[in-house]
């Protein structure tokens, strides 16, 4: 993508690109704006009188500017969009029990009302289902004029139930019916314009002169509310006006890395061609971001409307990080990770910390002692800065005192201002209502409902956290002039751009007909009014066809997915390619040669790093690999183990070393002949030595299960072994012989006197037996 191939000269590729908004808003006849004001004109309604409901906020200013334009010397009328207009009424405060849209503070609210209706046991289950249905429900709701809401109940009520009547499905209709009669006892923003509208009518006046509404893909129900109230005073404009299609190109690619490259290739090109601004669709969040970061590392201005998840930001992963550090039974690579994220501690410190736990294979953090002298004194004293801070957010609590307690956390370590400093951080902050006056205002909220004095445990808040984080989005700032401009396929709708280039049309990313969302049944959609399948397939298809009357638009999608089972095109695609309506686009990313460079051969020189001591491991590293000697032996560079893995056949190894030791000493020191007292012995060392390796019970399980087998073939050994007089002297034992300028060091598992006193050399290896047989028969092991 480094040079964009060009099959035309600027010029000429210039003239391809017809931006859109003098056909679709300026046009004398067909244009929006004529089309405004004709309507306006024949209902005899004055502008500044008027308004102009729109499908999306980001028409908002592109209206004004139009109407400016074609009508420089008049009146205007306002151009809004439902919840603009809302807004612009006044403030508007919830009542503790609304639903209010936001998924945290309405999830606390779904597990009461969950509780209330008997189902205590199943609230936090079916908590998210509740909202998810209180959510669907709210804009029908609030699309009814408040003194009506009782009457639509009544309505919709006998219906709640149709299809859920099976026992089977018996949490699944006390869900609709709880979200139902929580929607209905609600107030939303919207009541402030339908009381804005009964004020005017009582007075006799006329709110509005005329309402035109623009027409998107899908209707919103409080707009066609608001039609149906005002009656001839509201005109609907249809959209999109038909036009022709523009330019097309269809891109097929291999997978989805090849499917981002393209893609960003596509709008390099159409960038250097002359067009501007390009639409990115977003259709695929992840290749959204991926052909994201690719443009903003060659100094594209991005327009993103999308943005992402909260939860997926830094400033979000250093809270939660946070968060999982101060749990009881937090792990040490959950404390390591927040300590590293905290500029209040000294990163020297830490990597000493580090390496200490570590070295001792501590996984749990409640299992790790600093030593008391030496070094290892600095490494208390940072432990004793450390489990301060994790002992306050410990304790059950208030949800208002657990996020006091999280914002002094955070200020504690260091956190605070660097996430204050931070778009997303700041995201972040808000949405936690962190900040001293959220805080006092949310404790306020809270304070008449049952969450206002309940204690929630540590897990239950970080769930609440982890919830909230998950529910909001992140919208980056946008540039002062994009050159790129990331948004939904639906809210292509009367924007002028010059090209679009559209990933993620397989046929899994791209369906014709979009399933519903929410756990809604046929027959309750449509009595309750909410979109069917048939009205999503045909908004779908609607976006689709308008999308490709931009004047150049490329189609991308990829051939397989990640684990390369193969992918057809949308159906969409399919019926382009059936009706021969769109060629293949060449690949626009074109070939470079590059001149070769080869790297030059490494020649380390080991004579600089001599090596002193030497043990058996290391020899073997020698003799098979002088690279791999020189690289972990004398440079050092070996990798600290994880803490949190699996248990393996190592660990198994050194927990039996560790067992046979503890059994043979203490064997030594008081003799046991009888087997049973033997195999009491046996297990007592091995509890031992689990204990010391700081081994749980669940982690010690594949030891347990193996170790009856174990022990008594190792009792039925030594029986043996000690009737040919052998006796034991010593396990473990650590040894150094120097040779020269070089110092062998080793390890033997355990030394035996023979009857003639000559010392007998045992290594224990917990290995398949044919393996020990093929390596006993080298010469050199």
């Amino acid at each position: 993508m480094d040079e964009i191939a060009k099959s035309h000269d600027a010029a000429e590729d210039s003239s391809l690109y017809r931006i859109q908004h003098p056909p679709t808003w300026l046009e004398r006849e067909r244009g929006l704006i004529a089309r405004i004001a004709a309507a306006l004109h024949e209902l005899r309604a004055h502008p500044a009188r008027s308004v102009v409901l729109l499908p999306y906020a980001q028409l908002m200013p592109l209206a004004s500017r139009m109407w400016a334009q074609a009508r420089p010397d008049g009146f205007a009328p306002r151009f809004e969009t439902t919840m603009n207009w809302t807004r612009s009424l006044g403030p508007w405060t919830a009542q503790p029990d609304d639903v209010r849209l936001d998924a945290a503070l309405d999830g606390l609210t779904a597990q009461t009302l969950l509780e209330s209706a008997g189902l205590r046991a199943h609230s936090e289950a079916l908590a998210g289902r509740l909202v998810e249905a209180a959510h669907q429900l709210a804009p029908l709701v609030a699309a009814v004029p408040p003194a009506q809401r009782p009457d639509w109940a009544a309505q919709v009520r006998p219906a709640i139930g149709l299809g859920l009547e099976a026992p089977a499905l018996a949490l699944e209709n006390a869900v609709a019916r709880i979200a139902l009669e929580w929607a209905v006892a609600s107030a939303y923003p919207a009541d402030r314009l339908w009381q804005f509208l009964q004020a005017s009518s009582d007075e006799g006046l006329a709110p509005l002169d005329a309402l035109v509404v623009l027409e998107g893909f899908q209707a919103e129900p409080l707009t066609e509310a608001l039609k149906a109230h005002l009656g001839a005073r509201a005109v609907s404009i249809p959209l999109p006006d038909a036009n022709s299609r523009g330019r097309l190109a269809l891109h097929a690619a291999g997978d989805a890395e090849d499917e981002a490259e393209c893609a960003a290739a596509c709008v390099l090109r159409h960038l250097q061609a002359g067009a501007q601004p390009v639409a990115l669709a977003a259709t695929d969040r992840a290749l959204t971001r991926r052909v994201r970061a690719m443009l903003g590392a060659r100094g594209i201005a991005i327009r993103d409307e999308t943005g992402w998840k909260l939860s997926t930001t830094r400033a979000a992963a250093q809270l939660m990080g946070a968060l999982r550090a101060c749990a009881w039974n937090a792990s040490s690579d959950a404390v390591l990770d927040w300590l590293k994220n905290a500029p209040a501690f000294d990163a020297a410190a830490v990597q000493a910390l580090e390496k200490s736990l570590r070295k001792a294979g501590v996984a749990q953090w409640s299992s790790w002692v600093a030593p008391e002298s030496g070094a290892g004194a600095d490494l208390g004293s940072l432990a004793a800065r450390v489990q301060p801070l994790r002992d306050k957010l410990q304790a059950a609590r208030t949800l208002p005192a657990w996020l006091q307690s999280l914002r002094e956390l955070l200020q504690a370590c260091g956190q605070w201002d660097p996430m204050a400093a931070d778009a997303a951080g700041q995201k972040v902050l808000e949405a936690l209502h962190l900040h001293e006056d959220t805080q006092a205002a949310l404790a306020q909220s809270l304070a008449a409902s049952a969450w206002g004095a309940r204690r929630m445990p540590a897990t239950a808040f970080v769930a609440w956290v982890n919830q909230a984080l998950e529910a909001a989005s992140f919208v980056p700032e946008y540039p002062l002039e994009e050159q790129v401009v990331i948004l939904p396929l639906s809210q292509l709708l009367a924007r002028p751009f010059a090209a679009l280039v559209l990933p993620g049309c397989d046929e899994l990313r791209l369906s014709p007909a979009p399933e519903p969302p929410g756990a809604w049944t046929s027959e309750q959609r449509r009595v309750l009014g909410l979109a069917s399948r048939e009205v999503l397939a045909l908004a779908a298809r609607a976006a689709w066809e308008a999308a490709l009357q931009l004047p150049a638009v490329d189609v991308l999608w990829r051939q397989s997915d990640e684990g390369g089972e193969p992918l057809l095109p949308s159906p969409l695609v399919q019926a382009l390619l059936l009706a021969g309506q769109a060629p293949a686009g060449a690949d626009p990313r074109a070939m470079r040669s590059l001149a070769q460079q080869p790297t030059p051969r490494p020649l380390p020189r080991a004579s600089e790093l001599p090596v002193r001591r030497l043990s058996s491991s290391a020899y073997e590293d020698l003799r098979r690999c002088p690279y791999r000697f020189f690289a972990l032996r004398q440079l050092g560079l070996q990798e600290f183990e994880e803490l949190e893995t699996e248990v393996d056949k190592r660990d198994f190894g050194l927990w039996l070393h560790a067992v046979l030791k503890e059994f043979q000493e203490a064997l030594q020191a008081k003799p046991v002949p009888d087997r049973i007292g033997r195999a009491e012995m046996l297990d007592v060392a091995a509890a031992q030595a689990a204990r010391a390796m700081g081994l749980a019970d669940d982690e010690f399980l594949p030891f347990a299960a193996a170790w009856p087998l174990v022990r008594d073939g190792y009792l039925d050994w030594l029986a043996s072994h000690e009737a040919t007089g052998a006796q034991f002297e010593e396990a473990e034992r650590w040894l150094e012989q120097p040779l020269g300028a070089v110092t062998l060091i080793g390890q033997i598992d355990r030394i035996d006197r023979l009857p003639d006193g000559s010392a007998l050399l045992i290594d224990y290896k917990t290995e398949n037996q044919s393996k020990t047989r093929e390596r006993i028969q080298q010469a050199g092991e």
